[in-house]
């Protein structure tokens, strides 16, 4: 199973890569990974046309949407359209104190519902 990773390099830049998160085990009620560590969640709801300016996070997180795509630029400047159903971890909150905002998001339909596992 792939998700997309935000994460921060030695300068402060933020990337995307892709991580593979393999599965392990088959069963009666599907094909599952190991159990990975969390703190949390949160839900949350976000308006259509909701626009959340160059930011990093507050902690490590699973993001997943739940009813529409999002659009994440990194400051790379490379832009990911992270779609309905689709994860992504991101890992943005250790940029040097001088480095500019890290990410920026969008809601590119009508209602957006991302919500957050907070990871250790």
């Amino acid at each position: 199973m792939r998700i997309h990773n935000l994460y921060v390099d030695e300068k402060g830049e933020t990337h995307f890569r892709d991580v593979e998160i393999e599965l392990i085990e088959t069963g009666p009620d599907g094909t599952i990974s190991k159990l990975l560590p969390a703190t949390g969640i949160i839900f949350r709801m976000t308006p259509g046309d909701w626009v959340f300016d160059w930011h990093s996070t507050t902690r490590r997180q699973y993001v997943v949407n739940l009813d529409a795509p999002h659009k994440v630029t990194a400051s790379d400047g490379e832009t990911r359209i992270i779609g309905t159903g689709e994860i992504y971890l991101v890992e943005d909150m250790h940029m040097r104190a001088a480095a500019l905002p890290t990410r920026r998001c969008t809601a590119p339909s009508s209602i957006s519902s991302p919500t957050g596992v907070e990871v250790p």
